[in-house]
């Protein structure tokens, strides 16, 4: 489908956006008074990281952000989702505020609103500070107090440029992946233990929330992985066991935020850890609901004689999802997923549910220099090409979803992944720093001129 017949599918005002996120660009961990965050500790662990890298580094954003911003502008993209290094702020956590860090941001989005960009601030992308770590992380009911007060922080301080907002980046992936499992900092694997911090995060989601509408915040949401979940089987043990991944996955993160309770299947494993007052803190209004969308997850029943002493608990495995094409990071290429999740979700939740916007999604794909250097990544065009038509699709069947931010603009630093997942519409030679756009670049940027072009009355 050419872009100019995509680019028609979407009505006015629809944003288009790149996403990046603070630690995986932005390099400089020890300068300018930035303390430690739970990604340099755990990338400087031996085995975490595939090809042994670190953050340290990264993009070099904060010393190259005028070139980013520059290629930005060129992409023509008018949303960009950034996050915020908490450490640089706080380098603790907690405690005196670091100038430098505030002074880095403050150029940011002065460079983002010069280049006509909008600016979405994510206030935490799985970089927690060490220092709130080594006293339990989201373990610990704090978190979510210092949380709402680095909102206040932040906000005082942009808020008077930066129009949209997002509290926590993908709370699930922060929670399961990085105290349940371990498979993500800060590499806990607590199984069930690890429930503490999924609720914490929510907890610290609406104190976020409830401190930038305090300041003034004209836009908040939320931006939550959620995947459509199928059972590998009939069989009513894979059944269960994807019923209750569901609940944990999607439905936990999606109705506390949006209903103010936990599912109905999950909810005893979360009673001791509700005070009075804490489920409206949670359930703040929201002006969208944040979807990073990748692939759909297969679950199965764990079986008993596979599982070692250390899974004992875990009731669920995770399977292939088959007859599917996969993408450099081994995740199964189903648009069609995307599209029934929105359907779905609209028709179950109604007018509970926010408009709905496309918060990240991307594929990684390792395409080498051809002539001339180029890098003709044909498969990302197709990858995007096929979930804007879900996401077209979608909001043809009568669902409000308002955007669509691409991970990511630059190839970056991908924790475990390290530097060896390719997500960018720009490579990155992560030696020499040198940018170098994509053929998706240029495809995005026509989809985006052509969408501006069907829509002249939207023009300045």
């Amino acid at each position: 489908m050419h872009p100019d017949q995509l680019a028609a599918r979407f009505p006015p005002g629809f944003r288009f956006g790149t996403v990046s996120g603070a630690a995986q660009i932005e390099g400089a961990v020890s300068e300018d008074g930035r303390g430690p965050s739970v990604l340099d500790t755990f990338a400087a662990q031996p085995g975490r990281v595939a090809d042994g890298s670190s953050p340290a580094t990264a993009c070099d954003h904060y010393h190259r952000y005028p070139e980013d911003v520059a290629l930005l502008q060129r992409l023509g993209a008018p949303g960009y989702r950034f996050s915020i290094s908490w450490s640089r702020i706080q380098p603790t956590g907690r405690g005196p505020l670091n100038a430098a860090g505030l002074d880095f941001y403050d150029r940011l989005v002065d460079s983002l609103l010069a280049a006509g960009l909008s600016p979405m601030a994510t206030l935490l992308h799985g970089d927690l500070p060490q220092g709130l770590e080594d006293d339990g992380g989201w373990l610990n009911r704090e978190t979510a107090e210092r949380f709402g007060e680095h909102a206040a922080v932040v906000a005082a301080r942009l808020g008077d440029r930066v129009d949209s907002w997002v509290p926590v980046a993908e709370p699930a992936v922060c929670a399961y992946m990085g105290y349940a499992l371990g498979e993500r900092a800060p590499g806990r694997r607590l199984l069930f233990d690890g429930l503490p911090a999924a609720y914490h995060l929510l907890l610290g989601h609406g104190r976020a929330v409830a401190a930038l509408r305090a300041a003034g915040a004209v836009e908040v949401g939320c931006a939550n992985n959620h995947a459509p979940v199928w059972p590998a089987s009939d069989d009513p043990a894979d059944v269960g066991a994807t019923k209750l991944f569901d609940a944990l996955w999607n439905g936990l993160f999606l109705e506390m935020m949006v209903l103010g309770r936990p599912p109905r299947d999950v909810a005893p494993l979360f009673d001791d850890l509700i005070r009075p007052g804490d489920l409206m803190a949670i359930r703040q209004p929201l002006d969208f609901y944040g979807i990073n969308y990748y692939s759909p997850l297969r679950v199965g029943a764990a079986p008993e004689e596979l599982a070692g002493p250390e899974d004992e608990d875990m009731p669920f495995e995770f399977l292939e999802v088959l007859g599917r094409p996969v993408t450099e990071a081994g995740w199964a290429v189903v648009p069609e997923a995307l599209q029934e999740w929105l359907i779905m979700t609209r028709a179950r939740y109604r007018a509970a549910l926010p408009p709905l916007m496309i918060t990240e999604s991307g594929a990684a794909y390792a395409t080498p220099p051809g002539p001339g250097g180029r890098i003709d990544d044909g498969a990302r065009i197709e990858y995007l090409q096929a979930h804007l038509d879900a996401v077209a699709a979608a909001i043809k069947a009568g669902v409000d979803v308002r955007g669509f931010y691409l991970w990511s603009l630059l190839d970056n630093w991908e924790g475990i992944a390290g530097f060896g997942m390719h997500y960018g519409l720009v490579a990155v030679d992560p030696r020499t720093q040198v940018r170098t756009p994509k053929t998706s670049f240029g495809w995005y940027h026509d989809l985006v001129a052509a969408h501006r072009a069907a829509h002249p009355e939207l023009a300045e």
